[in-house]
C-alpha cells in the first residue's frame, strides 16, 4: 500500500510540473483581443526617379561611374519616374488620433495611408520626426473616438521577462509573435543614442513602428530594426525614449536637444592605465569644440567624462543620450578624471544643431613601432595633413605594437604622453625618456578627427 501511495504522489507531482508552468505563462489570448485594436498597419508611397533607384543597386566603388553614365544618357530629357511603396506598422496613443512609428516607415512619403484594425482606411499627416532616433509621430482625423494603447515603463523592463509584438511584417496584418527580452542597452551602430531592447520575438521587415507590449499589456518599445540573417534578434526603442520627446513632436514637430561640443571615444584598458584610472569606464574627451559650452566651462582634451549629474558614465554610449535629455540653457554637473583625480565642473548645456550631435564619438584605435617625420608642405600637400603642428607616421613596422592597434602611414602625432610634439626630434627625446612605461599614449590626428591611443610597447 506504501509503495502504491508514493507511487501516486510520484506521478501526480510529475503531472503537476507542467501544470504549474503553464499556469505562470501569460494569457497571450486575452492580451491579444485587448490590443490589437489600437495597432495599426501603415502604408507610405514617395515618387523616385529611375536615377536614384538604379545608383542604389550599385556599391560605393561603381556608382560614380554609373552617376555619370546615366547624367549622360538622359541630358536634356526627363528622368523617368515611379512609385516606390513601402509598409510599416504603429500605434494608437491618444482617441483623437495620434500615432507613433518609426521615422523610416514615413520618411519623405507623398502620401501615407492608415488602417485600422477593423479595416477602416484613413489618410495620414506628419506631425512630428526625429530621424536620429528613428521617430515619427502622424495623425489621422475620425469621428470615432479611437482605441489606444498604455505607455508604460521601459526601465523597468527586466531581461528574461515576457514581451508580445504586434504588427504587419511583409504585408500580413494584424501579426502576433511572442518572445523574451534577450538584452537591454544594446549599441548597434544606428546613431548616437542607441540604447536598444533586444527581444526573440519575431520581428521581420513591415515590423516597424510597431509596438513591443509587457505582459501588463503596455507598450515598452517600438520594434524598428533586425540583423540581415540573424534568426531570433530583433531590436526595438525603449518607450521611455520616445515619451521623451512626443511633447516637442506634437508642438514644434522636431526635436530641440542639449549639445556640450566635445568629441568622445572608448576607455580601453591600456588608455585607462595610461591616465591612472583604475577602471575602464567613461568617455574620453580627444577634442573640445571652440566656443562650446565644454570649452566655457574649462573641459579640457584628455579628461574622462565619469559622470553627467551624478549619472555614471559606463561607456561612452552612455553620455550622447544623457545629454540629449538635459534641456538646453539648463546647468549640468560634469564630474572628470583629470590628473590622477576627480573634478566636477558646471556647464551650461547648449543647443545641437540640427545637423549636429550633441557628441561626436570616435572609434578607437591602437599604436609603437614607427617612422616619423617632419611635416613640409609638400607632405601636407601630398598627403592633405590638416595638423597646424606635429610629426607624420611615414611607415609602420608590421608585427609591431603600432601595427596590432591600427596605426598607418599619414597618421599625425600631436602629443606624445601630454607632451606636445613639433620635430621628429622631439618625438625621439620624448620616446627615449618614456622607454621605462610599458603603455604610451599619444594623441593622434587623422583626416579632421582627433583621438588618443595608447599603446602597449611590446617587450
Amino acid at each position: 500500500m506504501k509503495r502504491l501511495t508514493c507511487a501516486f504522489i510520484t506521478l501526480t507531482s510529475m503531472l503537476l510540473v507542467p501544470l504549474l508552468c503553464w499556469g505562470n505563462t501569460p494569457d497571450f489570448v486575452k492580451l491579444t483581443k485587448e490590443l490589437k485594436p489600437a495597432v495599426v498597419n501603415i502604408s507610405s508611397s514617395k515618387t523616385a526617379d529611375a536615377h536614384s533607384s538604379m545608383l542604389n543597386q550599385f556599391d560605393s566603388r561603381h556608382r560614380d561611374f554609373f552617376e555619370e553614365f546615366f547624367e549622360n544618357f538622359f541630358q536634356g530629357r526627363e528622368m523617368p519616374q515611379h512609385k516606390q511603396k513601402s509598409l510599416g506598422s504603429g500605434f494608437i496613443i491618444s482617441s483623437d488620433g495620434y500615432i507613433l512609428t518609426n521615422d523610416h516607415v514615413v520618411d519623405d512619403a507623398d502620401e501615407i495611408t492608415v488602417q485600422l484594425a477593423g479595416g477602416k482606411t484613413y489618410p495620414a499627416t506628419v506631425k512630428g520626426i526625429d530621424q536620429k532616433l528613428d521617430l515619427a509621430l502622424l495623425k489621422i482625423d475620425s469621428d470615432e473616438t479611437l482605441p489606444t494603447v498604455k505607455l508604460g515603463n521601459s526601465d523597468r523592463l527586466e531581461i528574461g521577462e515576457w514581451v508580445m509584438a504586434i504588427g504587419n511584417p511583409f504585408g500580413l496584418e494584424q501579426t502576433v509573435t511572442v518572445g523574451i527580452v534577450s538584452a537591454k542597452g544594446r549599441v548597434i551602430g544606428a546613431g548616437p543614442y542607441d540604447n536598444f531592447i533586444q527581444t526573440d520575438a519575431s520581428i521581420n521587415p513591415g515590423n516597424s513602428g510597431g509596438p513591443l507590449f509587457n505582459t501588463r499589456g503596455e507598450v515598452v518599445g517600438i520594434n524598428t530594426a533586425i540583423v540581415a540573417g540573424g534568426q531570433g534578434i530583433g531590436f526595438a526603442i525603449p518607450i521611455n525614449a520616445a515619451k521623451n520627446i512626443l511633447p516637442q513632436l506634437k508642438e514644434t514637430g522636431h526635436v530641440t536637444r542639449g549639445w556640450l561640443g566635445v568629441t568622445i571615444q572608448h576607455v580601453s584598458d591600456e588608455l585607462a592605465d595610461s591616465f591612472g584610472l583604475d577602471t575602464a569606464e567613461g568617455a574620453l574627451i580627444s577634442s573640445v569644440a571652440g566656443n562650446s559650452p565644454a570649452e566655457k566651462a574649462g573641459l579640457e582634451r584628455g579628461d574622462i567624462i565619469l559622470r553627467l549629474n551624478d549619472k555614471k558614465i559606463v561607456s561612452m554610449t552612455d553620455l550622447p543620450r544623457l545629454v540629449a535629455e538635459i534641456p538646453v540653457g539648463e546647468t549640468a554637473d560634469v564630474t572628470v578624471f583629470r590628473d590622477g583625480k576627480e573634478e566636477t565642473f558646471e556647464v551650461e548645456v547648449g543647443k545641437m544643431s540640427d545637423d549636429g550631435n550633441p557628441v561626436k564619438v570616435t572609434s578607437r584605435t591602437n599604436a609603437l613601432g614607427l617612422t616619423v617625420m617632419e611635416i613640409t608642405p609638400e607632405l601636407r600637400r601630398r598627403l592633405n595633413i590638416q595638423a597646424k603642428h606635429g610629426v607624420v607616421i611615414t611607415a609602420v613596422e608590421p608585427n609591431s605594437a603600432s601595427a596590432e592597434s591600427g596605426l598607418r602611414p599619414g597618421d599625425v602625432i600631436i602629443e606624445f604622453n601630454n607632451q606636445e610634439i613639433a620635430t621628429a626630434q622631439e618625438f625621439k627625446t620624448t620616446l627615449e625618456k618614456s622607454d621605462n612605461k610599458t603603455i604610451q599614449r599619444l594623441l593622434i590626428q587623422r583626416g579632421k578627427g582627433l583621438f588618443f591611443i595608447a599603446i602597449k610597447a611590446k617587450k
